[in-house]
């Protein structure tokens, strides 16, 4: 179809005089709702078909600002710093801390205060490091346009590419397949334009783009959306080619209203919802533990304020202050490793533990299971039976239209048929003359070539190709016969396989005139031609190792169901899961469901069809809300609503802007094999920070129950504030051990998620366990000081008791670490290491200078000979409950 123009010719001002001065409100604001045509809008924006002239664009462009969303602008680094504060548990451990500085307990004040700094410039630093990192990807990924401008009035016009951010209301700009529109426009000329807007309105199929040349009065009530020469910002060109003035740029956008600042908030991730539930069941112990301590004493000892310090002790003796720092590092690291070793940006520190506790992945399978191109399968004639002729004259159309239509280049479906002609040599030097063409259009839904055959002087053949309802109601067939190939058509369609009717007419050759789609009747049917999608080469494998993972995928696409459930079988992903929930879920089924129904189906299911961007999202909310940790890999304008529903928004780095800066991790490349590295780092991370609350939280709550019951039956303080405060300190110096472990195979097999009420049976039966360790050591202390009394008795038994904590803290370190065969405990490196060194600290260091100014002495040989035996015990206690913890587990 020729390209049709604005109009042109007159109103125009003479070369070299400036255009009439006009109010310019109409500049840099978008104007969809108007029905102008071409001619109205450009004089509206001062504008020429020509294009502006580059001093006025550089002029505007200081005048309207750059053509980026304001949601792009990055967060500055301190207040990253300061958000970092609003995590639960790190609110709670500044409160402590000036708690502690209130009862003037300044050690402890200024190491809790420490580590809180240290965990927020960790975490604001590693979150800042992937914003720029972001950032240098998207001057790395397609961000220019075409436009025409003029370097003066006078001069031509020249087309040349300019970044999308220079981009000015009243730039005219060229459009072309594949493209995305930058900006809001009106359409000047276009040929078989066809754009996706689903991002917009929800439509999944493209929508059909033209100029308006003259006022429609049934457009006079239509939505924006409904204008046929309008195109918005974060839509996409699918077909045909096009040239359009920019109407509105930056925030002015439709797009930017609908995705600034309000856009869709994405609810609290696993990670939130896991921190958030072990910190509030701490914070109720550690809120509880201070008053405890201060009523007991006073009632059983007559002791008043001055056992506030070993209160606010105690209840910083059961707080794992080091988990902002491990959580941080641990994370840290692991999103460092990943950027290094698989190009993966994890641009929000939590979305790697997420990643590590995703339970269902959802997904288009265009560009993931399968290539982004389809082949041809086979080519048939009207009676199923194989017949290469097909596939030569559906070549034939597609290269000649290719040619004299003069398209960029063929779509993904000509494109497979010109490559399985050539390598069955089908056109070889072919004698066929190309006379005409008619490309293709939405609305015809065919495109025809007219072709001169050799040896036929005076005929011309026309060769038509498109879809099977729209060739079959252009050929001269009875009603019975339609009937059977549409029949045929359906059959195969059902088995996922796309299908293109071939038709050909032989017309007497006309001179001087041209052909119109009115010449597309009377066609004799010759076959159709079946193509199915190209499975990419590493996702069957990469389906395969993320369901040995337990990560269940789910396939979200806009496709017949035939085609997605045909892509996923040649995959080996089941289609009709045990649950029996049908082959595949339609968006039509879905619309017809409620919200929990949808949960159940979708628990089930494997495959949604025709789904768009609202489907996709309420798809992936049904899965969380039924428990399942989720995660969505998309990468187009239209993946946004699921992208922001996910637990984790996933995108490939060539990915548009938008989508980039909606997903919390960015992969180097499009493929599943990525995805299953980014899932690994997730559960190493996360397997370190599970093994360090689990020990911490159970070794923390045996401390404390064995402190509050020796602080009642003995006549001193059990252990000095100043006590304390050291053995936390090599407490945590020691944990951070845990940030640099490398967990079992076994902790890497399933989603690592951390629940709350798991952990508080764990600590709970581990706690009353090291509980009775310490309790025990009481009576060897009594055993070993039955002599010793006064100040030498207390010193002494400070003494033994901080020896001890150090030691089971060493020994649960070894002995609880995560992993269940004795080669995956023994290899963990820096813990055994970390663990080795806490144990030297507490046989040493009341030994040392140190001693005496902590208020603690040597210990007679036979407490050592005693601990020993109570430490042996201890460990075969430990060893039998992990092994009875993991069995019921």
């Amino acid at each position: 179809m020729p390209e049709s123009s604005a109009a042109a010719g007159s109103g125009r001002a003479t070369p070299g005089t400036p255009a009439p001065v006009t109010p310019f409100p109409a500049v840099g604001t978008s104007v969809p709702g108007s029905v102008g045509t071409s001619l109205q809008i450009l004089r509206s924006l001062e504008s020429r078909p020509r294009g502006l002239v580059e001093a006025h664009a550089e002029e505007r462009l200081a005048r309207f600002g750059e053509n980026v969303l304001p949601a792009w602008r990055p967060v500055p680094w301190p207040r990253r710093f300061v958000r970092s504060l609003r995590d639960p548990f790190t609110s709670v451990l500044l409160c402590l801390g000036l708690v502690s500085a209130v009862v003037s307990a300044w050690g402890t004040a200024c190491v809790i205060l420490a580590l809180v700094a240290v965990s927020c410039l960790l975490r604001s630093t590693e979150e800042h490091r992937a914003d720029r990192s972001t950032a240098a990807l998207r001057e790395l990924v397609a961000t220019t346009a075409t436009v025409v401008r003029r370097a003066s009035a006078d001069a031509p016009s020249r087309e040349r590419e300019v970044p999308v951010a220079d981009l000015v209301p009243g730039d005219v700009i060229r459009l072309g397949p594949g493209d995305l529109v930058p900006a809001d426009v009106q359409v000047l000329r276009a040929g078989g334009l066809t754009v996706h807007q689903s991002a917009l309105t929800g439509e999944s199929a493209p929508v059909a783009k033209h100029p308006l040349d003259a006022p429609d009065p049934a457009l006079a009530g239509a939505g924006p959306f409904a204008q046929p020469q309008l195109c918005f910002q974060g839509s996409s060109v699918t077909s045909g080619s096009g040239t359009a003035v920019i109407t509105a740029t930056g925030g002015a956008t439709r797009f930017a209203a609908a995705h600034d600042g309000r856009a869709r908030q994405r609810g609290g991730s696993a990670f939130d919802r896991s921190v958030q539930g072990i910190s509030w069941t701490l914070i109720r112990f550690m809120l509880l533990t201070p008053p405890l301590v201060l009523m007991a004493n006073a009632a059983l000892r007559g002791r008043g304020l001055e056992t506030l310090p070993f209160a606010v002790a105690v209840a910083v003796g059961l707080t794992p202050e080091m988990l902002p720092v491990i959580v941080t590092t641990a994370l840290a690291r692991g999103a460092a490793r990943l950027a290094r070793t698989s190009g993966v940006i994890v641009k929000r520190l939590p979305a790697l533990h997420d990643l590590g506790a995703v339970d269902v992945l959802c997904l288009d399978k265009t560009g993931t299971l399968t290539e982004d191109r389809p082949v041809v399968e086979a080519a048939v004639d009207g009676s199923d039976l194989p017949d290469p002729g097909v596939l030569r004259w559906a070549a034939l159309s597609a290269l000649w239209t290719l040619q004299l239509a003069e398209l960029p280049a063929p779509d993904a479906l000509d494109e497979a048929v010109l490559d399985a002609a050539e390598d069955a040599e089908l056109l070889g030097a072919s004698a066929y003359e190309g006379v005409a063409a008619l490309p293709f259009d939405p609305v015809r839904r065919v495109a025809t070539a007219v072709l001169r055959r050799p040896g036929r002087l005076g005929v011309h053949t026309l060769v038509t190709k498109g879809a099977v309802e729209a060739v079959l109601e252009r050929c001269a067939l009875d009603g019975d016969e339609r009937e059977r190939l549409l029949a045929l058509a359906s059959r195969k369609a059902e088995s996922g396989l796309r299908l293109l009717a071939v038709a050909r007419a032989d017309r007497p050759a006309r001179h001087g005139a041209s052909y119109s789609p009115a010449d597309e009747r009377g066609l004799t049917f010759v076959g159709l031609v079946a193509l199915r999608d190209l499975p990419a080469p590493s996702a069957a494998d990469a389906l395969d190792v993320l369901a040995r993972r337990g990560v269940t995928v789910k396939v979200l696409t806009g496709d017949h169901p035939g085609t997605a459930a045909r892509a996923c079988e040649d995959l080996g992903l089941r289609t009709d899961a045990a649950g029996g929930c049908g082959e595949v879920v339609t968006a039509e089924l879905v619309d017809t469901l409620s919200d929990a129904e949808l949960a159940r189906v979708a628990d089930r299911a494997t495959v949604f069809a025709r789904c768009t961007p609202e489907h996709k999202a309420r798809i992936v909310s049904a899965l969380r809300a039924a428990g399942h940790t989720t995660g969505f890999l998309g990468d187009g304008v239209n993946d946004l609503p699921a992208l922001h529903a996910a637990d984790v928004g996933i995108c490939p780095r060539n990915a548009v802007d938008v989508a980039r800066e909606a997903a919390d991790v960015v992969l180097a490349e499009k493929d599943l094999t990525a995805i299953d590295r980014a899932v690994l780092a997730g559960r190493h991370s996360s397997g370190n920070i599970a093994t360090y609350l689990r020990i911490t939280l159970s070794s923390n709550l045996g401390n404390v129950i064995a402190m509050l019951t020796a602080g009642l039956m003995l006549p001193f303080l059990p252990m000095l504030p100043a006590q304390v405060l050291v053995q936390n300190l090599c407490f945590d110096a020691a944990q951070l051990a845990f940030a640099f472990d490398r967990p079992g195979a076994s902790a890497l097999r399933r989603p690592a998620v951390l629940r709350s009420r798991d952990f508080l049976r764990f600590i709970t039966g581990f706690g009353l366990l090291n509980a009775a360790a310490d309790l025990a050591t009481f009576g060897v202390l009594a055993l070993a000081l039955h002599n010793a009394a006064g100040t030498d008795g207390e010193a002494a038994f400070h003494a033994g008791w901080f020896t001890e904590n150090l030691l089971t803290q060493a020994l649960v370190m070894v002995l609880l670490r995560t992993g269940r065969s004795a080669a995956e405990r023994r290899a963990g490196g820096p813990l055994r290491a970390a663990a080795a060194g806490l144990a030297v600290v507490g046989v040493l260091l009341p030994l040392t200078p140190l001693g005496p100014l902590l208020g603690m002495s040597a210990l007679p040989p036979l407490y050592y000979l005693l601990l020993g035996s109570v430490l042996g015990l201890y460990a075969v206690g430990l060893t039998a409950a992990r092994r009875r913890y993991e069995r019921r587990r």
